[in-house]
């Protein structure tokens, strides 16, 4: 298998600008997937854990008081729709930090970087939630700083059948929305309709970059398999949330630290 360069070409770069997107194939070798795909399943059925972690299971697992996203662990379940903060985790935090990645973020966003949120996402199989067209960061993230910058890993093989992301290439210049992330009926018949949207049906394994405001949804999964993926918002390190003053964890220069290991 034939992985990316370290280094984000000058062709990828004018792509990501244009479009809002640019596709990079295989950034790592499989076995660091597989190895990403056995923590998410371990800290899913909590055999990993971390204090106080973002979690929210799917709707589908028939429980509406765990389908909330709160810092607490649901009981074990592959059914989980979301889990944040894996910026905590040894394996996520080495991917998230490999030298592809670097390299990208050091072109659009300077030598100092942060990670806004690193983000576990699952359609289990059978299920999974529809969601509807938006635009990261367009809404409540009171940021100082606008979010650019997603990459988005595929951690199983995806495919319309499986609720793959669809993007309207072209649609981060502007806001649509302005204040809120989600698209309602009479703004995707203008903004997304069919004609414009563009499949991204990759293999496991396989990486895009985004832009945040590039317009993105996914439908359910209809497989007998999940649909797992991995996302990563960077962001400038001087980023700020307005209302608290809060900083980020620092991804960009890497920097010797403790990470606080599985309990």
């Amino acid at each position: 298998m034939e992985l990316h360069s370290p280094t984000l070409s000058a062709a990828e770069l004018e792509h990501w600008k244009e479009q809002g997107y640019v596709s990079l194939g295989h950034v790592v070798a499989p076995t660091q997937i597989e190895a990403l795909c056995e923590r998410i399943d371990a800290i899913m059925l909590g055999e990993v854990s971390y204090p106080d972690m973002r979690m929210q299971l799917c709707p589908s697992a028939g429980d509406a008081e765990k389908a909330r996203q709160t810092r607490s662990f649901k009981g074990a379940s592959l059914k989980y729709r979301k889990i944040e903060q894996l910026e905590r985790d040894n394996l996520f935090l080495a991917y998230m930090q490999c030298a592809l990645f670097a390299d990208i973020t050091t072109k659009i966003l300077g030598n100092e970087v942060s990670c806004y949120r690193a983000m576990f996402m699952n359609k289990p199989a059978g299920q999974g939630v529809l969601l509807n067209w938006h635009q990261d960061g367009a809404g409540h993230w009171g940021l100082t700083i606008a979010p650019q910058v997603t990459i988005w890993t595929a951690l199983d093989d995806t495919s319309t059948a499986n609720g793959c992301l669809h993007i309207v290439p072209g649609s981060h210049k502007f806001l649509v929305t302005p204040g809120r992330d989600s698209l309602g009926p009479e703004q995707i018949a203008v903004h997304a309709p069919l004609d414009k949207q563009l499949a991204l049906e990759m293999a496991g394994g396989e990486v895009v970059l985004l832009h945040n405001w590039t317009l993105h949804s996914s439908q359910a999964n209809q497989t007998d398999r999940p649909r797992r993926a991995f996302s990563t918002c960077y962001l400038d390190a001087a980023t700020r949330h307005k209302e608290t003053g809060e900083s980020f964890p620092q991804l960009f220069p890497i920097v010797p630290q403790v990470v606080v290991g599985p309990i």
